[in-house]
């Protein structure tokens, strides 16, 4: 839960800290962006790197690691050291995430237990995602920036301190070499297309991002073709011609996708667009917070009744109707649709969380769980990064064609074409009607932005569905727990 809170957590002190520390524009960037570049880049070395050494061994590594860098995130003086720090947590999480999930495949060797298991993992990661713009807002009512970070050291304390004797270790007895070339073509490949869809999002697409996209693909086919000539694979290729576990992989990354891209665009819309303030925002998002949650707990009792490509199915085509309901979103009062549809697809995704999970790990033989939960929790963070790119793009194309800059300067009508936040704050600053009518321009065209990227994701997670009821037609084949 930690991890996911840290990825969203920061989004909302970025004014308090930008006061503080006054970082530029490029650094604030990479404040927000090099945790999850970190994260995402090293899963698959961290998943692998788990069932070689230990998976209780390298969480707990990893928790004094996320600890430590929390408090020199906290107390950062500039922000170089803040970036430094963020850098650290991303290493600490990238540890963490990997090895929580390959330690559930191998404590839980009964099917059922497992689901529910994962079903726990699931709700904490999806709710923690959700829940960061509220604890933030939380926190900053009553302490500085810094307080967000400090919330993760008493838990890393105590995992530290019981994680010892209270979890089993576990790890593959016969891993083979660890493969140092395969571990760095994984970081290549992975972090530049990260960065890529981030950062056409934050400035649009531009040719100065195809040569770093293109090292990235290059990287990618190189670590596949050195995957498929090795004795002892960082992840094995052949999982990708099972229909369960290439279908899960796809299923997590959509469906994150979609929540994702409502947080995106739903918090903005709930401050910029009906001026709440951020606590009251994140107030808003609680319901569907704890929808996620709850739809994480309750899959694996679903699955008990219907088979987990029924189950999935029904809860994509639910996200796809509480997408198409942001499409009635106004400018006026939306707060209860926007509940609404945000429930919807936090139900979505927490289903979608828990069983793709599970899905996956229940494709491989314990002593490889650590890798196949780092193949899910990379398509997780490709999720997210997709779709706040994507969906963003989306948002921002349509909002930055229709703001009305009639009567502003140049420079002005710049900053308002560049966010709602930039253009509501101009507007504020401006007297008469030319205030007036950027400020009502600006808002009205987000929410027709919000209106297109709603469909989009609905016509998405429609797709998703028919794939999943297709490939998961029959209940899947579990792995057996022991080797022939």
């Amino acid at each position: 839960m930690l991890v996911a809170v840290d990825g969203t957590v920061l989004d909302i002190a970025l004014p308090f800290l930008s006061a503080d520390l006054q970082p530029t524009g490029t650094e604030l960037l990479w404040i927000i962006d090099i945790y999850s570049f970190v994260l995402a880049g090293l899963l698959v070395t961290m998943g692998t790197l788990g069932d070689r050494i230990g998976r209780r061994r390298l969480l707990l590594i990893g928790s004094v690691g996320f600890g430590l860098s929390s408090v020199v995130a906290a107390f950062a003086v500039d922000p170089a050291m803040l970036i430094a720090a963020r850098v650290m947590q991303g290493v600490a999480g990238a540890t963490l995430m990997p090895a929580t999930l390959g330690l559930i495949r191998s404590m839980f060797a009964h099917p059922a237990e497992r689901t529910l298991a994962i079903g726990v993992w699931g709700a904490m990661a999806g709710g923690g995602a959700a829940a960061g713009p509220v604890v933030g807002g939380v926190l900053l009512e009553h302490f500085w920036w810094g307080s967000v970070f400090l919330i993760n050291v008493p838990v890393m304390i105590v995992l530290v301190v019981a994680g010892p004797f209270a979890i089993p270790e576990s790890k593959d007895p016969a891993p083979g070499a660890f493969d140092l070339p395969s571990a760095l073509l994984s970081i290549v490949s992975i972090v530049p297309l990260v960065y890529v869809v981030k950062e056409a999002v934050a400035h649009g697409p531009g040719v100065e991002l195809a040569p770093i996209a293109l090292v990235g693909l290059a990287a990618g086919v190189a670590f596949v073709g050195r995957q498929r000539r090795s004795t002892s694979p960082m992840i094995d290729l052949s999982l990708f011609a099972q229909r369960q576990f290439s279908t899960a992989v796809v299923t997590n990354l959509l469906s994150v996708f979609a929540l994702a891209g409502v947080l995106f665009f739903g918090s903005q819309y709930l401050q910029s667009v009906l001026g709440l303030s951020p606590l009251a925002a994140g107030l808003f998002l609680i319901p569907g917070t704890a929808a996620n949650m709850a739809a994480s707990l309750l899959a694996a009792y679903l699955v008990r009744r219907w088979r987990p490509g029924t189950v999935l199915t029904g809860g994509l085509l639910v996200g796809a109707l509480g997408a198409l309901v942001l499409t009635r979103l106004g400018t006026v009062d939306g707060r209860l649709t926007f509940v609404v549809a945000f429930v919807a697809v936090g139900v979505a995704a927490g289903l979608a969380l828990t069983l793709t999970s599970d899905l996956v790990v229940g494709s491989v033989r314990p002593e490889r769980a650590g890798a196949a939960s780092a193949v899910s929790e990379t398509a997780y963070e490709l999720g997210i990064a997709l779709g706040v790119a994507v969906l963003g793009s989306v948002v921002m194309g349509i909002f930055r064609s229709g703001v009305d800059v009639t009567g502003l300067t140049a420079e002005n009508a710049g900053h308002a074409r560049e966010t709602l936040g930039e253009a509501v704050a101009l507007a504020g600053s401006l007297s008469g009607e030319v205030g007036d009518v950027l400020r009502g321009s600006a808002q009205a065209a987000f929410v027709d932005g919000m209106h297109a990227a709603a469909t989009v994701t609905a016509a998405v997670l429609v797709t998703n569905a028919v794939l999943v009821a297709w490939a998961l037609r029959r209940r899947p084949d579990q792995v057996s727990t022991t080797k022939e």
